[in-house]
């Protein structure tokens, strides 16, 4: 039996938990959170992309209010890090020093000597070491790779994506809304599918982007153009600029030359193919959502077992990149080379 132990113990570690508790062989061990009523406050918590919420089991792990204490006392095989961005890096060096692999949260870091130094010490540990991109594993985006790799209906021509969401006030002592933690609303937020468009079609040559503030004075609404070496139109909107009641809605329109695939987590069907035919194509997708896709992922991959190619390490860190070069753009008025 593999032992999981998570830090961080919000929206996304409790995630984390329902998941890793899903497969046979893991279990979780170890909690850690500063929240010393944690057993009593765990309901209740907001996040964007809804996942499985259950009643947390804790009699089975130790809880911890204090990394250190569970660096030396928790006996562990994988630590999930579920904290704000700004802790990434330290946590996730420690934990693999520490001879754990490690399932850590996008965004990889708050900047790229900070994405450098994981990648070393994943390198030196011998451990694993991935990074949350939950779209990637998503399953309407999935199917949607796997439906353009595949050729049968040409190459994108053109793709736009859309996450837009409230402003996450509901976030611990605030952080989202601390740039020095959580990198703002294009780091946390924009991210997925900045990271997702170089999933799809490569890293981008060079970006161009338009930015607006929120009322807290900081970058909150976003929309980027990805450049290639062709004639492709890629671009994405992100805003966290939206009234309470609006909510969160995700979706992509990704036309290709002979169809084109539309989601949108609001619709029923949310995935549908377009093609000359009359009447729409619903693709088969796989069952779950990203965060159990991905954990199942990682947890053949502890196993020793045979996995695609997903995600990578110098991918995360070049979604850090891309990030660095739409802020840049969005200061200096500017098209940002990427090369």
């Amino acid at each position: 039996m593999w032992k999981v132990g998570i830090i961080g113990f919000g929206f996304m570690g409790q995630m984390h938990y329902q998941y890793w508790e899903k497969l046979e062989d893991f279990s979780v061990a170890a909690i850690c959170d500063p929240n010393k009523n944690l057993r009593q406050e765990i309901q209740n918590i907001s996040g964007n992309l809804k996942g499985e919420q259950e009643t947390v089991d804790f009699s089975g792990a130790d809880i911890y209010t204090d990394f250190e204490e569970m660096l030396a006392g928790a006996q562990l095989d994988v630590l999930s890090i579920a904290v704000p961005t700004y802790l990434h890096a330290e946590y996730s060096i420690r934990a693999l020093q520490a001879g754990w692999h490690v399932m850590c949260e996008k965004p990889m870091a708050l900047t790229l000597e900070e994405c450098d130094r994981m990648i070393a010490a994943a390198q030196t540990s011998g451990k694993l070491l991935q990074i949350g991109h939950c779209v990637r594993f998503w399953p309407e985006y999935a199917r949607a790779k796997e439906i353009v790799d595949q050729g049968q209906y040409g190459r994108i021509v053109a793709a736009t994506f859309q996450r837009l969401a409230t402003t996450p006030l509901w976030s611990w002592d605030n952080w989202f809304m601390d740039l020095k933690r959580s990198g703002g609303m294009a780091l946390d937020l924009h991210i997925h599918d900045s990271d997702y468009i170089q999933y799809l079609c490569g890293a981008p040559k060079a970006v161009t982007s338009f930015g607006s503030q929120g009322s807290n004075q900081t970058l909150s609404h976003i929309v980027s153009q990805y450049h290639y070496s062709d004639d492709r139109v890629i671009t994405a909107e992100a805003s966290w600029m939206m009234m309470p009641s609006f909510g969160f809605e995700m979706s992509f329109n990704i036309m290709l030359e002979n169809a084109t695939m539309v989601y949108d987590c609001t619709r029923d069907p949310a995935f549908q193919l377009f093609t000359r035919e009359e009447d729409p194509i619903i693709p088969e997708i796989a069952d779950g959502d990203g965060y159990w896709q991905e954990i199942s992922h990682f947890a053949q991959q502890i196993r020793g077992e045979q996995t695609p190619s997903v995600i990578t390490l110098e991918q995360s860190r070049e979604s850090i990149r891309i990030i660095n070069g739409e802020e840049e753009s969005i200061r200096t008025g500017r098209k940002v080379s990427l090369e």
